[in-house]
């Protein structure tokens, strides 16, 4: 294993800026593997970390295949973990929505660009990501509809589901976009939690990128074989929203089988306990994200759900 900064930028009050990489195997650059880029996601740092353990036994034991390297970067913005906000701090810019960066813009535009100058050239590119609403996902792999996506690849991984998403105008400045763009096999990686450890799903995912560099012979492994993942337009997903605000109590969770008419969640006022909306769920099917925060906003959607495959 080798130790670098991949980026950096000097600091007059505080320690540097550092993006650190760990690097596996020498050779091509068969794969690289992005976790955290915004500041609350822990469980995507966490899952890297369990990531590098496993990958250094492997290369002690000699398991990296010949002329092969993986390149894991950890965290791309530990200032905003380590002052605990999800964006940059000084303006609240997203680096997720700066690629593919340019050396002589925006503070986040810098990193980006000096990020993707070290990771663009890879065949695949994995990252770890969250999404921008807080809850909690049924584990899957998800990729950009840019004509570039592979959907085959994205089964090897053996999550539940597969999930195709059509790119938003803001959509084309992440990552993963401009991974697929400079010809990378680019899939986002969706476990079930953000800001709080989920050592279950973490497992879940630890065992996919195993899978998946196995089965693309860039390791010698041989692990759980996982699911026949199911693929999902991302539009189908069926949005079920809040008519009201209040104090959200959650009564089923990411990854749960649900039929129509079930309650998923009670909405009650603050003040007066009174009960204001029964969240119920208008078909059968999976709970692929739940809302997980105290509090809910009016016409927010708190659950996404997976439709059963014969009620289609």
């Amino acid at each position: 294993m080798q130790k670098e900064i991949l980026y950096e930028i000097k600091a007059i009050y505080r320690d540097d800026f550092r993006v650190t990489g760990y690097r596996f195997g020498k050779g091509e650059h068969s794969v690289c593997i992005m976790g955290s880029m915004r500041g609350n996601e822990y469980q995507q740092i966490y899952v890297c970390s369990q990531l590098i353990k496993k990958l250094r036994v492997l290369e002690e034991r000699g398991r990296i295949k010949e002329g092969k390297e993986i390149l894991v970067i950890p965290c791309g913005n530990p200032y905003s973990v380590n002052t605990q906000k999800r964006f940059w701090t000084i303006d609240n810019t997203d680096i997720n929505r700066m690629f593919p960066g340019y050396d002589l813009g925006e503070t986040t535009q810098r990193i980006a660009g000096g990020i993707f100058e070290k990771v663009k050239d890879y065949d695949y590119g994995i990252q770890f990501a969250s999404f921008y609403m807080p809850g909690n996902f049924v584990p899957q792999v998800r990729m950009m509809k840019t004509g570039a996506e592979n959907v085959e690849l994205a089964k090897k991984f053996g999550l539940p589901y597969v999930v195709l998403h059509n790119p938003r105008p803001f959509d084309t400045t992440t990552l993963n976009y401009n991974w697929q763009v400079w010809e990378t096999d680019a899939f986002s990686i969706y476990t079930t939690s953000t800001k709080e450890i989920d050592k279950g799903s973490a497992k879940q995912a630890l065992d996919a990128i195993l899978n998946f560099l196995s089965k693309q012979d860039i390791i010698e492994y041989k692990g759980y074989e996982g699911y026949i993942s199911r693929v999902v337009e991302s539009q189908n997903f069926i949005d079920v929203r809040t008519t009201c605000a209040g104090f959200f109590e959650q009564c089923a969770k990411a990854g749960e089988k649900v039929e129509a008419g079930q309650v998923l969640a009670v909405i009650t006022d603050p003040y007066t306990a009174e009960i204001l909306q029964e969240i119920t769920s208008p078909v059968s099917g999976i709970v692929a994200f739940a809302h997980n925060e105290t509090l809910a906003y009016q016409n927010t959607a708190v659950y996404k759900l997976i439709q059963e495959e014969d009620e289609l």
